[in-house]
């Protein structure tokens, strides 16, 4: 199935003015990627599609295109390094600053199928130890995919070689057919919403951290830009934004780096 010049500039613009997400250079993708779950949706081109795409705006569509265009690809441990950093500088960091109120705030932006706001999760929980229940530690988990976020609210994944044995142990239950499911208290402490980062960030408190990692590769420079400064407005003062490392901020960026792909307010 083949998509004309016109239609997929108009679902191109359509997707970046909504979601950020830049399809410019992506038609053969858009193709090839749509055009099975189309005809099974009963269009046999992809005009009538678009048309009632744009016409409608009705959520299953919108979700069908954000979920076959947008690629759900995260594993536990993801850049070591990164959270090594997070180990070793930013936990005992905030941890000082909220000795009194014990409450934390981090947020998983772009959570994908739920890796990173377990992994961050059970670093905390290593990281305090037998205090870990006296501490507020919920994270704010959010996607745009509403298919990843039900694989994430089950937790249940196949274990790569890079958890620690003890990890295996203490955050996951065995299953018998070989995948494991987080435990109730790490699964508790995520709390998962679909959230589109075009939109105006609003949450109840600002952040003390927030990971945005492997998600600004979708969008163009401009809307990284004002993307990052909502996330400044959205972060504590000597709060931090941690991206990849395959991703750098702009020169303009109100925050300071600290190390590769770390930043501070």
């Amino acid at each position: 199935m083949v998509i004309s010049e016109a239609d997929f500039k108009r679902m191109a613009a359509f997707i970046q003015s909504s979601y950020g997400i830049d399809l410019t250079q992506k038609r053969q993708l858009v193709t090839g990627r749509l055009s099975p779950a189309i005809r099974k949706l009963g269009y046999t081109n992809f005009s009538d599609f678009v048309n009632h795409v744009l016409e409608k705006k009705e959520n299953d569509e919108i979700t069908l295109i954000l979920n076959k265009l947008t690629t759900n690809y995260t594993f536990f441990m993801r850049e070591q390094e990164h959270l090594d950093y997070f180990t070793r500088n930013i936990i005992p960091e905030i941890v000082r600053r909220h000795q009194k109120d014990k409450s934390l705030a981090i947020w998983s932006a772009g959570c994908s199928s739920g890796e990173e706001p377990y992994n961050l999760t059970m670093l905390l929980y290593d990281y305090l130890g037998s205090q870990a229940k006296q501490w507020d530690t919920k994270l704010l988990a959010t996607d745009i995919s509403a298919q990843a976020l039900t694989k994430a609210q089950q937790g249940i994944y196949t274990l790569p070689d890079t958890i620690p044995a003890d990890w295996k142990r203490k955050y996951f239950q065995a299953r018998p057919d070989g995948t494991h499911v987080v435990t109730p208290d790490v699964r508790n402490n995520v709390i998962f919403k679909t959230f589109n980062l075009m939109d105006p960030i609003q949450f109840r408190r600002k952040f003390d951290v927030i990971f945005c990692r492997n998600v600004m590769i979708y969008f163009d420079q401009p809307t990284k830009d004002a993307l990052v400064r909502r996330f400044y407005d959205a972060t504590v003062p000597g709060g931090y934004l941690l991206i990849s490392y395959s991703e750098n901020l702009s020169q303009n960026s109100p925050y300071r780096r600290l190390a590769t792909a770390t930043f501070q307010k």
